[in-house]
């Protein structure tokens, strides 16, 4: 599967990766050693509960290795503002809520609806992706279903 990312959300995932890598896998070692020390390992819950939280801890950082090797990097410099577009930022109107809002629209690794990121696989990001400036969309939210106006498109 191919990640859209920002430079700054590739960043952010490297900076990740290796504080897995370097610290959490550390701490993790540390508390199977110390679980080891109590004793009969069939009946250890420090040592199950250790060795689940380090099986879990290899799948994210495999998760984010794949995604760091399958990424595409988003250039503000070859964004298209006609039409929007993951790493943009689009400014709508919600008809139903009378606001405006501005989001940018990044991958799914990247979301964040809090921050105003949102993903370009959301209900809301599907609906925009294309949309051009003055255009009405509806979107299926769970609330029923809203009215869209773009309003602007920028990097």
């Amino acid at each position: 599967m191919v990640a859209y990312l920002t430079p700054e959300g590739k960043k952010e995932l490297e900076n990740k990766l290796e504080y897995y890598k370097t610290v959490k896998r550390a701490e993790l070692s540390e508390a199977i050693g110390v679980a080891r020390e109590y004793g009969d390992l069939k009946e250890n819950a420090e040592y199950d509960a250790a060795k689940e939280a380090q099986a879990v801890l290899e799948a994210e950082i495999a998760e984010i290795e794949s995604k760091l090797r399958n990424c595409v990097i988003i250039d503000k410099k070859n964004i298209d503002t006609s039409k929007v577009s993951i790493g943009c930022y689009v400014k709508i109107y919600d008809k139903k809520f009378g606001e405006e809002v501005e989001y940018k629209i990044v991958g799914s690794t990247e979301s964040n609806p809090l921050k105003g990121l949102i993903s370009n696989e959301s209900p809301v990001g599907i609906a925009l992706i294309n949309a051009s400036v003055g255009d009405i969309v509806p979107v299926e939210t769970p609330v029923g279903i809203s009215e869209l106006k773009v309003l602007s498109i920028r990097v």
